[in-house]
């Protein structure tokens, strides 16, 4: 049983952790440009010319 009482406080710590990082990503605007991400994703751009 008091493992119980250990597990439970940690794992709802977690999810609190989980639900502040996600509201973070929200506040900081990490969602707004998916089409631009899955472009920089596909194609392979090289900041250096080819010689």
């Amino acid at each position: 049983m008091t493992v119980l009482g250990l597990l439970i406080p940690v794992s709802i710590g977690l999810g609190l952790i989980g639900l502040v990082a996600f509201l973070w990503t929200l506040k900081h605007n990490q969602y707004d440009d998916l089409e631009g991400d899955q472009a920089r994703i596909l194609f392979d751009e090289k900041d250096e010319p080819e010689e």
